[in-house]
């Protein structure tokens, strides 16, 4: 039980940090479009702001990844699954639980070695002159507790398919 609430906690402070950047970012968006719009009177958009929509955007959708993991927020085809039987149906959850934790590690592998490209060749952003690699580090760190998200929903999934039963994780999310 305590795992579990580690995990839950861990995925959703994410997912709440990701939401702060994603309302900073969009903030930042109107501040500079509605800069751009009274140049006249002064104003002017936010210097670098498509390096930090891009940054932050890049982060949120990392952050947001654990949270819709644990609470099965991803896409499902419910067309052929209704006729199969309970067993079949937490098989096919644990392989795509497999799949997905697979996924998510690859991903998290090769965020770790673009973020260390991006700091031995020293790469800055055109504008504002921030190291490249502190995105791939934000994105990097969400991916890896993305990863203990997904590992420990695979011990979910199994654990269904062994006593026969649906477990809800955090209490939220859709049952199929």
């Amino acid at each position: 039980m305590i795992l579990s609430r580690i995990v839950v906690w861990l995925a959703r402070m994410l997912a709440l940090l990701g939401g702060i950047v994603l309302i900073a970012v969009i903030i930042m968006t109107v501040a500079s479009i509605t800069g751009r719009a009274f140049v006249r009177f002064g104003l002017g958009p936010v210097p670098g702001d498509f390096e930090l929509v891009q940054a932050g955007v890049g982060f949120a959708v990392f952050a947001f990844l654990p949270w819709c993991q644990l609470n099965r927020g991803h896409a499902t085809v419910d067309i052929l699954t209704v006729f199969f039987s309970r067993r079949v149906n937490h098989i096919i959850d644990l392989v795509t639980e497999l799949l997905m934790t697979l996924a998510i590690g690859l991903i998290a592998w090769q965020l770790y070695y673009g973020m260390r490209d991006k700091l031995a060749y020293g790469e800055t952003s055109f504008i504002l002159q921030f190291p490249q690699w502190w995105p791939y580090a934000a994105c990097f760190m969400a991916s890896v507790i993305a990863a203990i998200v997904s590992v420990y929903m695979v011990a979910v999934r199994f654990n269904e398919l062994r006593t026969g039963a649906p477990i809800a994780v955090s209490g939220q999310g859709s049952m199929h």
